[in-house]
């Protein structure tokens, strides 16, 4: 089954990353997923600053802002895609993820499958 790992940063440094997490931690982490024959796709998002962000009213109008503007202390950073047997697999792989650590939290949520 497919679980999508939204990393999610409650701090970022002066770079823009996860705070107390080093550019080695990401790429040990980015191996061990590869090597265990489960990524399907993962990417880090760029700096919170080039985000822009569309609505659409009901009757049609498109606002188009800068920034998400979110209520929400945290910043998703980045996301992995990964097959695994079960949710508890998909678990055990978010909490080795270095963006769960501190002040970050790793949101696991299966992928929809509409057999088509």
């Amino acid at each position: 089954m497919k679980y999508m790992l939204l990393i999610q940063a409650g701090a970022v440094d002066a770079q823009g990353g996860a705070a107390g997490c080093e550019v080695s931690d990401w790429i040990a982490y980015d191996k061990s997923v590869r090597d265990a024959g489960i990524h399907v796709s993962g990417e880090s998002l760029a700096d919170l600053v080039t985000a822009t962000t569309v609505r659409v009213s009901e009757d049609g109008e498109r606002t188009v802002t800068d920034g998400p503007f979110a209520e929400s202390r945290e910043v998703l950073g980045g996301f992995y895609v990964i097959d695994v047997p079960d949710l508890d697999t998909a678990l055990d792989w978010a909490a080795r993820c270095p963006g769960s650590r501190g002040t970050g939290a790793v949101v696991v949520r299966p992928i929809a499958d509409f057999g088509v």
